[in-house]
């Protein structure tokens, strides 16, 4: 038997949509997530939302696209005019069917074994990843080098004008969770803003910290809806998360679209002219434009230590210790109050330029083997968390980069971690797919799980719970969860996501589900 409760069956329902600033109000569609509040027009002020009525994981209810994905995309989602032909032709429609059931995987393949009497949690998290949230209008874009699934899929996306929504109901869906079964705190995946500029890192802390509002526009004050509350161009009241969240860099947090340095680049952030295409929110879904645009000094880019700065002055800091602020780089461990575990955050976006993972060979002997020894001292169990699961490891030479002569390779990484036998696992983002594999030592057996989670951003725009279990039976567990986000009330993040659903279902943006035995899993591993 599982250790855990059997899935719940839901009934399939309807699910139709229009995009609604297209049509200059905002719709829903039918069900729960139809329903509207939190303001609307008629001149009323903006309101926090409620909270929701429920928040299901993907063991008791999953969304499913309806369409089966174009292999390739024939339509172009940067269009206003595709975008409502591929609406209309359902690709963004979708239906809620029951959950699906958890897998159990040991490190050796073995039987997973039976809990004992007294299985308990030991924390109870959420990974948060790659939410890449962005000034869809900043000159520094480059929307028009964005195609389908290829090397440069990821410079648009249908749904990225609303993603300040889409973050909210994240944090409304996790609050709600922890309603019934209480959170600990969150670990976010790095890449949390899309393209290193100071607007954007002020969006993410406000929304995810719960700032009094959030106007996710720039450069002119734009209204493509006219009325207040009803696009997602219009200031909104963040909910803010329940918890505490810790901070984890990517690439895209402090680089230009994730693959240059940029401060040499910082005239286009700041320019009033757009040469490789942005969106301009003045007209009915905010089409891709070149040429003059407004400017707008909020947009400038932030180095590594502005970034951190700006992290470490909000609220608790988000785990970043001000020692670390002038480094640039979020380098950190946290021991939990409440369980013998040892967060150690490594961070591997590389300054240098290139979307691939960088690490030093100073970062391992100076930071990664203390953290480490310090845990085995302290009794602790460790969670590895950065952005780039090792086999992302470069030398740093990659598109947009520079070759570092003391990069330190995935094997490498790897056989430190191995000798510590109180490593649960790696955990990661950056891929944009939920995946979960072993890294096992050829010469004594020893092994820990590496797992990546999906991306907020692209589809199936999910996040993860991760508990971590004394199962009392010799062997520590690890729950992990997929779940997605619920937009009751929310009809701007409810078109957010069809518009999400659609760039994957007209076949511009890949599967991120990864394989069944990938997505809700229950792991093993033996105690040292």
């Amino acid at each position: 038997m599982s250790l855990y409760p059997a899935s719940m069956s839901l009934s399939r329902v309807c699910s139709t949509f229009a995009l609604s600033i297209l049509l200059g109000s905002a719709l829903g569609g039918c069900g729960d997530d139809s329903e509207t509040g939190g303001g609307g027009a008629g001149g009323s002020s903006p309101q926090q939302l409620p909270p929701l009525s429920k928040a299901p994981l993907t063991t008791e209810e999953t969304i499913t696209p309806r369409i089966e994905p174009d292999q390739v995309g024939y339509l172009n989602p940067r269009l206003p005019e595709d975008v409502t032909r591929l609406l209309n032709e359902g690709y963004g429609d979708y239906d809620k069917t029951e959950g699906e059931a958890s897998t159990r995987r040991t490190l050796d393949d073995a039987a997973a074994p039976e809990p004992g009497p007294n299985a308990a949690v030991l924390t109870r998290f959420v990974h948060l990843a790659d939410i890449q949230l962005a000034d869809d209008e900043s000159p520094a874009r480059v929307v028009n080098v964005d195609s389908p699934q290829g090397l440069t899929g990821g410079a648009f996306r249908p749904q990225e004008g609303h993603e300040c929504r889409i973050v909210n109901a994240a944090v409304r869906t996790i609050n709600r969770i922890n309603d019934d079964t209480p959170i600990d705190f969150v670990v976010l995946g790095g890449d949390n803003t899309d393209n290193a500029q100071s607007n954007e890192v002020d969006w993410i802390l406000g929304i995810l910290s719960g700032s009094e509002l959030v106007d996710c526009d720039s450069g002119v004050d734009d209204d493509p809806t006219p009325g207040p509350n009803n696009d997602p161009k219009d200031p909104f009241v963040p909910e803010g998360l329940a918890m505490p969240y810790f901070w984890v860099s990517g690439n895209h947090d402090i680089l230009n679209q994730g693959n240059f340095p940029p401060a040499p680049k910082e005239a286009e952030y700041l320019s009033d002219y757009a040469s490789v295409g942005t969106r301009d929110w003045s007209s009915p879904g905010g089409p891709v434009v070149l040429g003059d645009m407004p400017a707008d000094e909020r947009r400038i880019p932030l180095s590594g230590s502005d970034l951190l700065a700006k992290v470490h002055a909000d609220a608790d800091g988000h785990g970043i210790p001000s020692e670390i602020i002038s480094s640039g780089r979020a380098m950190y461990a946290a021991d939990l109050e409440n369980a013998p575990i040892r967060l150690i955050v490594l961070d591997t976006a590389a300054p240098s330029g290139s979307a691939d993972g960088l690490l030093h060979q100073s970062d391992i002997d100076d930071f990664l083997i203390p953290a480490l020894d310090g845990a085995v001292a302290a009794g602790r169990y460790v969670i590895v968390t950065s952005h780039h699961i090792s086999g992302q490891l470069t030398d740093g030479g990659g598109f947009g980069g520079v070759a570092q002569d003391d990069a330190v390779l995935p094997d490498a990484l790897q056989t430190v971690l191995l000798q510590y036998p109180n490593v649960l696992m790696h955990l990661a983002g950056h891929t944009h797919h939920h995946k979960v594999g072993r890294v096992v030592s050829e010469t004594d057996g020893s092994a820990y799980w590496e797992v990546e989670t999906a991306a907020l951003a692209d589809f199936p725009n999910q996040m993860r719970t991760v508990e971590i279990w004394d199962l009392d039976n010799g062997f520590l567990g690890i729950r992990l969860v997929a779940f997605d986000y619920q937009t009751e009330n929310d009809p701007i993040a409810e078109e957010g996501r069809r518009l999400g659903f659609l760039d994957f279902t007209s076949g511009w943006q890949s599967d991120g589900r990864g394989h069944a035995d990938e997505r809700n899993v229950e792991l093993y591993v033996p105690m040292p």
